[in-house]
C-alpha cells in the first residue's frame, strides 16, 4: 500500500484520533440494531489499545444537519463498543464518551486518557463545519491528538473535516487495518485481477452506474447486468420491455456501452428471461417469460428468470475474480428476490475466486442467503467502493501520508 498504515506508527503513549464509521441503525428506544460497522473496526481499535495508544474515536451518525439531535447521539454506539471490547480484551475496556467532539469537555477528557484507554466523541455532524470541511473545526479536532488514523472506508469518498481537513494539522495520517484491507482488495481487482474477471452489476438505474460500467469495461472479461437497469439495455437492443423501469434518456448511452463491449471483446450478458408482474407487490400475480417472448404491455420485469440465473452462474463458476454491486431484481419483495439470492449462492460456491461484494443490497443478499462467510471480502462502504470501482480518487485516502 502506498499510504502509511497504523502498523507504521509509534503509538505507545501517543494520543491517536481515529476516524471510524459508527453510522449504525438505532431502534426507537436508542439501541444499536446492527453492530456490523463497529465489529469491522474492532481489530484496528484493539491493535491501537494493545500498543499503548490513548485512543480518541470520532464518527458521524445519520444526517442531523449540523444541529444536536438526541436521536442521533453516538452514546448507544459507545455502550455497544464497550460491551464488544470487554469480550475481546477479556477485561473492562472502560470506553469513555464525550458530550461533544470539540470544546473544553472533549479536550479535558482526551487529555486525561491513559495508555490503553479509549474515548468516543459525540456525533461529528452535530456541527455543520464537519461536512463543510471547515479549517477551524479541523484544527480543533486535530488539537485533541498527536497522530491521525482513518479506518472509515465508508466515509473516504467525502472531503469532510474529519476525513481530509484534520490531516493538514497533524504531521502523520495513516490507514487503519480495515481501510488497508479495503484498499488492498479493491486495488488488486482494479489494477491486477486474476482472470477470468467477472463483474456483476445490478440496481435500478444505468445513470447510477455509468462510470462503473465504463471503467470496468476496460478491465473485465465478462459483465453480467441485472436489475431494472438491464431494461434500458434491452430497449436499446429493440426489445419490448412492457412498463419495466427504463431511463429513456440513457438508451443512446446503453447502445454505446454495448458497442464498446463488442470492440473490447467483453462478454456482456443481459437477462434472457424475466419474472414479471403488473406491479411491485408481494401479492401480485407473477410469471416467468422466456427470451422468445416480448414482454406484454402493462407488465414489468422485476427479477431475472431461471435461464438467466443458469447463464450468469456458469460465468461466475469459471471466474477467478468476482466483483458484485447491486441486486438482480426488486430484492426487498420476497417473490422477486430469488434471482439475487441464487446469484449470491453462485458467487459463494466458487471457492477458487476472490469475491468482493459492495453496496447495501448486495451485502443484504449474501447475508440473507446465509453465505456472507464464504465471500472473500464484503466492503463496508457502498458509495466509497462504487467510486473506487469508477476509477475515482477518494479524498479520504488521498489525504493520508505517503509511505
Amino acid at each position: 500500500m502506498a499510504k502509511l498504515s497504523i502498523q507504521d506508527l509509534q503509538l505507545d503513549g501517543h494520543r491517536v484520533l481515529m476516524r471510524v464509521d459508527f453510522n449504525v441503525p438505532l431502534s426507537e428506544e436508542g439501541r444499536v440494531t446492527d453492530d456490523t460497522r463497529i465489529r469491522e473496526t474492532l481489530p484496528t481499535i484493539e491493535y491501537a489499545l494493545r500498543k499503548g495508544a490513548r485512543l480518541i474515536l470520532a464518527s458521524h451518525l445519520g444526517r442531523p444537519k449540523g444541529k444536536f439531535n438526541a436521536k442521533m447521539s453516538l452514546k448507544p454506539a459507545a455502550e455497544r463498543l464497550r460491551m464488544l471490547l470487554d469480550q475481546q480484551l477479556g477485561r473492562s475496556s472502560n470506553v469513555g464518551f464525550a458530550p461533544d467532539c470539540i470544546g473544553l469537555a472533549a479536550e479535558e477528557m482526551a487529555q486525561k486518557l491513559e495508555k490503553g484507554q479509549s474515548l468516543l466523541l459525540e456525533n461529528l455532524r452535530f456541527h455543520a463545519e464537519e461536512e463543510a470541511n471547515d479549517d477551524n473545526f479541523s484544527r480543533q479536532l486535530a488539537s485533541l491528538a498527536d497522530v491521525y488514523v482513518n479506518d472509515a472506508f465508508g466515509s473516504a469518498h467525502r472531503a469532510h473535516a474529519s476525513t481530509v481537513g484534520i490531516t493538514k494539522f497533524l504531521h502523520k495520517a495513516a490507514a487503519g487495518l480495515l481501510m488497508q484491507k479495503e484498499l488492498e482488495y479493491l486495488g488488486k481487482v482494479t489494477t491486477n485481477p486474476d482472470r477470468p474477471f467477472v463483474a456483476i452489476i445490478g440496481g435500478a438505474k444505468v445513470s447510477d452506474k455509468i462510470d462503473v460500467l465504463r471503467n470496468l469495461l476496460g478491465k473485465v472479461d465478462a459483465l453480467l447486468i441485472g436489475g431494472a437497469m438491464a431494461y434500458t439495455f434491452l430497449k436499446a437492443q429493440g426489445r419490448q420491455v412492457g412498463k419495466s423501469l427504463v431511463e429513456d434518456d440513457k438508451i443512446g448511452l446503453a447502445k454505446e456501452l454495448l458497442k464498446e463491449a463488442e470492440i473490447k471483446k467483453v462478454r456482456l450478458l443481459l437477462p434472457v428471461d424475466h419474472v414479471i408482474a403488473d406491479r411491485i407487490d408481494a401479492a401480485a400475480q407473477s410469471q416467468v417469460i422466456g427470451a422468445d417472448r416480448d414482454m406484454p404491455e402493462g407488465q414489468m420485469g422485476l427479477d431475472i428468470g431461471p435461464e438467466t440465473v443458469a447463464r450468469f452462474s456458469k460465468e461466475i463458476a469459471a471466474a477467478r475474480t468476482i466483483v458484485w454491486n447491486g441486486p438482480m431484481g426488486v430484492f426487498e419483495v420476497a417473490p422477486f428476490a430469488h434471482g439475487t439470492i441464487e446469484i449470491a449462492q453462485a458467487v459463494a460456491a466458487n471457492r477458487n475466486a476472490t469475491s468482493i461484494v459492495g453496496g447495501g443490497d448486495s451485502v443484504a443478499a449474501v447475508e440473507g442467503a446465509g453465505v456472507a462467510d464464504k465471500i472473500t471480502h464484503i466492503s463496508t462502504g457502498g458509495g466509497a467502493s462504487l467510486e473506487f470501482l469508477e476509477g475515482k480518487k477518494l479524498p479520504g485516502v488521498e489525504a493520508l501520508t505517503d509511505k
